[in-house]
C-alpha cells in the first residue's frame, strides 16, 4: 500500500525517513500500565505488541512528523501513513481494516456498509448497503450518491495521486474525465441514499478488499472544490479539522456528529490532535525518547529513522515502547529494461547475482531490525512462507555475475543509479558491490520533493533506482500488476513499474489470473507468476522490512497495523493520564 509506498511508498519520504525496521523481542511490561486487553504479548520491539495499556479518553495527543501530507483529499490518497491518517481519523470507507495487532490487522470489517457487499452476476457486480446514523460533521446524513461522487472525482485528471482502481475496475470507465464537467459514471448506480451498486468490466472476487482505499469514502458534490479539497475534507470520520498551516501544523477536533454506535472500529480517544510538521526525523525520535513535556503524548509520523534503533534497543525502559510491525513491503533495485544494457534479460538476470543483499541489510540497521528479500511477494502474501525460487547466496556471487556478463557480451558497464537523498548510504552499499562485478555505478542523489517526478519521468528515467511496494490489502493482483504490467507505464508521473517492463507473456498471465473467481486460486497463480518473474528479473529484491515505531511514556494502545503496511493504528491510539495532554 503504499502505494503504496501504496501504498505505494511516498518518495517524499524517504529523504530523512528510511523505510520500516524490525527489532528484537522483548517481553517487559510497560512500568505504570498492562498490556492492553486481549494482548496475548507484552509491549516491546516485536510484532503484535500493543504499548501502554488501554488508552483514557480526553487530552491531546501529538504526532511528530517531518513535512507535510501528500495529499488528504480522499481521491487523493495513496501514501501508506497518509492513507492511514485519512481514514482512521477524517473519512470513513465502504469497509476497512480490523484494529489489532498482528496479523489479524489485515481482516477486512464494514465500516460505512453493514457488511463486506454482496456479488452477483459471477463477481461482476457488487452492492453495498450503508448503516444508518452515519452523518458529516454539520450533522447533514451521508448518502450514497456522495460516496459515488468521490469514486467519480478519482477519474479527474486534475485530481491526480491517488489509487486507480475504480479506473481499472469499474465499467466504462476508460474514456471518463470525472464530474467536473457535469458528467456521470453509469457504472454506478445509487438507487437509493443507502444503497450503492457497482458494475464492473470483469470479476473482481476482493471487491470488499478495494473499497477500504479512500477513494470510497463519501464527498458531498455541493463540497467540491478540485485541488483545494486537499486542504479541508468534510469530515465522516470521528474528527476534523480545526486549521491546517500546509506544512507547519494541523490541528483536528472532536467531529460532534460521529456516532461510535455506527463504527465498531475507531475509539476516538484523544480530544485533539495536533501534527506538528516540518521536524527532522532523527529530532523527532531524539523527543520522543526523551518525552519531555508534551513530547511525552507523542508519536512519529510516519516511523523512526533506523539509525534510532540502535539508541533504543539497550535502554530497556525506551524499548518497551517500541513496536516493530511487519509492513508487507518489498523494496527493491528497479532496473530500467526500457534502456540498454538491462533491456537485455541475460545483464538482468547477471544484477540478480551481482547485488549484495546482505550489505543492504547492513546499511539498514543489521540482520535484528531487517530481512534480506528473496522474491518480490512478501511473505505476508505468500502465506508467511518465505520463497526463495532462484537460490542465490545472501551475498550475491560477484564472480559468476562477471561471467554472467561475459557471455552476455557485456562488460565494463556504467550505469547511473538514482536515490532520494535519505538512501545516498544504501546506493554506496549497491555501488560497491556492482563494482565487484565490473559494473561501474554513478550514484545521483535528489531531493525528496523532486524524486517522484524524477524517476516518473519515463523518458529521462536512470538506469537504475531504489524503492519500494505495498500492498494496499492482502492480494498478489495489488502488489505484480502495480510493478511489472506494462500497460501501467506512464510518460509523465509514472508509479510502480519503474523498471519499464512490458512483456506479453506476463501481461496475459495477469489478466488469466485477475479473472479467476476463486481468491485461493489466485493466490497460488499469482505466487508462480512471482516466480516467473524473479528469472525475468526487471529489478532486484533487496529487503523485507519493519516498521520501528516509538511512543511517548503517557501514549497507551499503541500497535501496528498490518493493513497499514506496520504503520501505528490511529483508531484506537491515545493517552495513559489525559490531564497530562492538554
Amino acid at each position: 500500500m503504499t502505494r503504496r509506498t501504496h501504498a505505494a511508498l511516498a518518495a517524499a519520504l524517504a529523504a530523512t525517513l528510511t523505510l520500516g525496521l524490525g527489532a528484537c523481542k522483548n517481553d517487559k511490561s510497560d512500568s505504570g500500565a498492562d498490556a492492553a486487553a486481549g494482548s496475548t504479548k507484552g509491549p516491546g520491539a516485536e510484532s503484535g505488541s500493543i504499548v501502554g495499556g488501554t488508552p483514557v479518553k480526553g487530552g491531546t495527543l501529538t504526532v511528530l512528523s517531518n513535512q507535510d501530507f501528500a495529499h488528504l483529499d480522499p481521491a487523493r490518497n495513496w501514501v501508506v501513513p497518509h492513507m492511514d491518517f485519512g481514514t482512521r481519523l477524517i473519512y470513513r470507507t465502504l469497509t476497512t481494516f480490523k484494529s489489532e495487532p498482528g496479523a489479524a490487522g489485515s481482516e477486512i470489517v464494514p465500516d460505512l456498509a453493514t457488511d463486506l457487499g454482496k456479488s452477483s452476476e459471477g463477481g461482476k457486480v457488487w452492492t453495498f448497503t450503508l448503516k444508518d446514523g452515519l452523518k458529516y460533521e454539520d450533522g447533514t446524513p451521508i448518502k450514497s450518491a456522495d460516496i459515488k461522487y468521490n469514486v467519480e472525482r478519482s477519474f479527474s485528471p486534475d485530481l491526480t495521486g491517488g489509487p486507480d482502481y475504480a479506473a481499472q475496475y469499474l465499467a466504462g470507465g476508460e474514456s471518463y474525465k470525472g464530474p467536473l464537467n457535469g458528467e456521470h459514471l453509469a457504472s454506478i448506480e445509487t438507487p437509493d441514499d443507502k444503497t450503492i451498486v457497482f458494475h464492473l468490466k470483469r470479476p473482481v472476487a476482493e471487491f470488499s478488499d478495494t473499497v477500504t482505499l479512500p477513494t470510497f469514502s463519501p464527498v458531498p458534490q455541493a463540497k467540491e472544490k478540485g485541488t483545494q479539497y486537499d486542504a479541508r475534507p468534510f469530515s465522516s470520520g470521528p474528527y476534523k479539522i480545526e486549521t491546517y498551516d500546509r506544512g507547519k501544523q494541523l490541528v483536528l477536533v472532536r467531529n460532534d456528529s460521529w456516532d461510535q454506535a455506527t463504527d465498531t472500529v475507531r475509539k476516538a480517544y484523544p480530544d485533539r490532535i495536533v501534527v506538528t510538521q516540518g521536524i527532522k526525523g532523527g529530532q523527532a525520535d531524539d523527543r520522543i525518547i526523551a518525552s519531555d513535556g508534551a513530547d511525552a503524548n507523542a508519536i512519529n509520523m510516519p516511523w523512526m529513522q533506523h539509525e534510532t534503533v540502535a539508541k533504543v534497543l539497550p535502554k530497556a525502559d525506551v524499548k518497551s515502547r517500541m513496536v516493530a510491525e511487519q509492513t508487507g513491503c518489498t523494496d527493491m533495485l528497479y532496473l530500467n529494461t526500457a534502456k540498454a544494457p538491462f533491456d537485455d534479460p541475460k545483464v538482468r538476470e547477471a544484477m540478480m547475482w551481482a547485488v549484495d543483499r546482505e550489505a543492504q541489510v547492513t546499511a539498514f540497521g543489521g540482520p535484528a531490525v531487517t530481512d534480506a528479500a528473496t522474491s518480490y511477494l512478501p511473505p505476508s502474501l505468500t502465506g508467511g512462507v518465505k520463497s526463495d525460487p532462484l537460490k542465490i547466496p545472501v551475498a550475491g556471487d560477484p564472480e559468476k555475475a562477471k561471467a554472467m556478463l561475459k557471455d552476455a557480451g557485456k562488460t565494463d558497464l556504467k550505469v547511473s543509479l538514482t536515490v532520494s537523498l535519505g538512501d545516498k548510504t544504501r546506493a554506496e552499499a549497491i555501488q560497491q558491490s556492482l563494482a565487484k562485478a565490473g559494473v561501474q555505478v554513478t550514484v545521483n542523489t535528489t531531493d525528496p520533493s523532486a524524486f517522484a517526478d524524477t524517476i516518473g519521468d519515463t523518458k529521462n528515467a536512470p538506469e537504475l533506482t531504489l524503492n519500494g511496494w505495498c500492498p494496499d490489502y492482502p492480494s498478489g493482483a495489488t502488489f505484480l500488476p502495480f510493478l511489472f504490467d506494462g500497460r501501467t507505464i506512464k510518460e509523465k508521473g509514472n508509479q510502480g513499474n519503474y523498471s519499464q517492463f512490458k512483456d506479453q507473456a506476463t501481461m496475459d498471465r495477469m489478466d488469466q489470473i485477475a479473472a479467476m473467481t476463486d481468491v485461493d486460486e489466485a493466490g497460488k497463480a499469482w505466487q508462480q507468476l512471482d516466480q516467473d518473474l524473479m528469472k525475468k528479473a526487471p529489478a532486484v529484491p533487496l529487503l523485507w522490512e519493519r516498521r520501528p515505531l516509538l511512543v511517548g511514556t503517557n501514549v497507551a494502545g499503541a500497535f501496528g497495523n498490518a493493513g497499514f503496511a506496520g504503520m501505528i493504528d490511529l483508531a484506537t491510539v491515545g493517552l495513559k493520564d489525559p490531564a497530562k495532554g492538554k
